[in-house]
C-alpha cells in the first residue's frame, strides 16, 4: 500500500537524533535518558520510534501500561521497560514473561506484586505532592517495608513534577518543595541501608528547567520534548532551546470546487461564501485525530500558503479554501502540522487553536494514519 496516498504522518529521524543529543548535553553525564514511548510515541509511532532509539543507542524507555511494553519487546526493543501505570494482577504474566518493570503505585499494590509468587522487576513511586501515582512521601514505614517483600526486585524509585512548567514563582516553589520531599526519602532509605537503586524526577520541563533541581539523578524521562514540541508555546523556551519537531501531519487534495457566492458548504451549511471561490476536499477528519474544534478555523498549507479551513470538519474529510492558492490541484499535498515553503505550522499552534495542549493532540492521531520515516539518506519509504 502507498503510504502517502490519503493522509500520513511523516517523521524526520534526523531531528529525532538531534532532540536526544540536545538532551544528553543538558543532562549530567551519569544521567541516562528514559524516553517516554507511551501513547505510541505520542502519536508519533512507537514502533518507528523505538527502533531510531535503539539505533543510537538508547537502552531504558517507559511507557503508560504493560500492553505497550509488551508491543515494544515484540516489535524487537531491548534494554529496560518502565510500566510508568498500573497493571491488573491478571496480567501480571506479562510483566514476566516480557520482563517489564513495573511501577509501585502504593504499599497495598506491592504486596499485590508480592503475592504473584514470581520475581518482579519494580520501581517504587512516591507521592511528593502530585497526589497521583505512588506511596506518600510521608509514610517512610511503608516504603521501606517494600524492600521486605522477596518477590519485588527493586531496582529505581521515583517521582512525578507537577508544576515543573510552570512560570509563576509559586509553581517553582511547588517543584522545589517536591524535589525536597523526593531526596528527604532517598536520604531515609540509604541511611536505613537500602541502595543498589536508581532515581529519577525529571519529564521533559524537569530537563529544560534542570536549574531549578539541586539533585542528582539516573535517569530522566524526557517525554514530548523529545519529539521538539513543547506542551503549549513558549518563547521562552524556544529561545533557549533548539528543539526540531519530528512529526508533520499532511492530507491529499481529494477534488476542487467553485463555489459561487451566497453557497454553503459542509454540514449544516455551516459556512457560506462572501464571494466567489474555491474549496478543496481533502482526505483528513477527526477519525485521523484532527480536532473537530478547529472546524470554520485553522488552516492548512498547501504550496506554501493559508488555506483556511471552512465548515464542519467531518470524520473522514475537511474543506480548505484555496483560493488564494489558484493552482492548487487534486492530488496535492496539504500540510497541518509542519513546513510548506516558507511558512511552518507548530503542533504548538495548532493544539492552542483547538483548546488543548500538543500532547493530546500529538496522542490523539489516529491509527490509520501511515507514519512514513525519513532519514537523513532517504526521501520517506514508500
Amino acid at each position: 500500500m502507498y503510504k502517502k496516498g490519503r493522509a500520513w504522518i511523516e517523521l524526520q529521524m534526523k531531528n529525532l537524533k538531534h532532540n536526544v543529543e540536545l538532551f544528553q548535553r543538558l543532562l549530567p553525564e551519569y544521567c541516562v535518558l528514559m524516553p517516554a514511548v507511551k501513547a505510541n510515541a505520542y502519536g508519533h509511532g512507537a514502533q518507528e520510534i523505538g527502533e531510531e532509539l535503539q539505533r543510537l543507542g538508547i537502552q531504558d524507555y517507559c511507557v503508560a501500561c504493560a500492553e505497550e511494553g509488551v508491543k515494544l519487546r515484540q516489535e524487537g526493543i531491548r534494554g529496560q521497560i518502565l510500566v510508568l501505570g498500573y497493571t491488573h494482577p491478571r496480567e501480571f504474566d506479562l510483566l514476566h514473561e516480557y520482563k517489564l518493570t513495573q511501577t509501585v503505585v502504593d504499599y497495598a499494590y506491592g504486596k499485590e506484586l508480592e503475592s504473584y509468587g514470581k520475581k518482579l522487576s519494580v520501581h517504587v513511586g512516591v507521592d511528593t505532592g502530585m497526589h497521583r501515582l505512588g506511596e506518600s512521601c510521608t509514610n517512610y514505614s511503608k516504603i521501606r517495608r517494600l524492600w521486605e517483600l522477596k518477590n519485588l526486585d527493586i531496582t529505581g524509585i521515583y517521582s512525578h513534577l507537577c508544576t515543573s512548567d510552570g512560570t509563576t514563582e509559586k509553581e517553582r516553589e511547588y517543584m522545589r518543595l517536591q524535589e525536597v520531599r523526593f531526596l528527604e526519602v532517598v536520604r531515609f532509605l540509604r541511611a536505613d541501608g537500602r541502595t543498589g537503586f536508581a532515581t529519577h524526577l525529571q519529564g521533559s520541563y524537569g530537563i529544560l528547567n534542570r536549574s531549578r533541581l539541586v539533585g542528582a539523578y539516573d535517569y530522566a524521562r524526557a517525554g514530548i520534548a523529545l519529539y521538539g514540541v513543547l506542551s503549549e508555546a513558549s518563547a521562552e523556551l524556544e529561545a533557549m532551546y533548539d528543539l526540531k519537531p519530528v512529526l508533520s501531519l499532511k492530507a491529499r487534495i481529494e477534488c476542487i470546487r467553485e463555489l459561487k457566492q451566497g453557497e454553503g458548504a459542509g454540514y449544516g451549511l455551516a459556512w457560506h461564501a462572501d464571494s466567489p471561490c474555491r474549496l478543496a476536499a481533502v482526505s483528513i477528519g477527526y477519525a485521523d485525530g484532527y480536532p473537530r474544534a478547529l472546524s470554520n478555523k485553522g488552516y492548512a498549507l498547501v504550496q506554501g500558503r493559508k488555506a483556511p479551513i471552512i465548515g464542519k470538519i467531518c470524520m473522514d474529510q475537511l474543506l480548505l479554501d484555496v483560493t488564494d492558492v489558484p493552482e492548487a490541484q487534486p492530488g496535492e499535498e496539504a500540510v497541518f502540522i509542519g513546513k510548506s515553503g516558507a511558512l511552518e505550522i507548530r503542533a504548538e499552534e495548532v493544539a492552542e487553536e483547538a483548546g488543548t495542549i500538543a500532547n493530546e493532540l500529538l496522542s490523539r492521531l489516529g491509527s490509520r494514519l501511515c507514519r512514513v520515516v525519513k532519514t537523513e539518506t532517504n526521501t520517506g519509504h514508500p
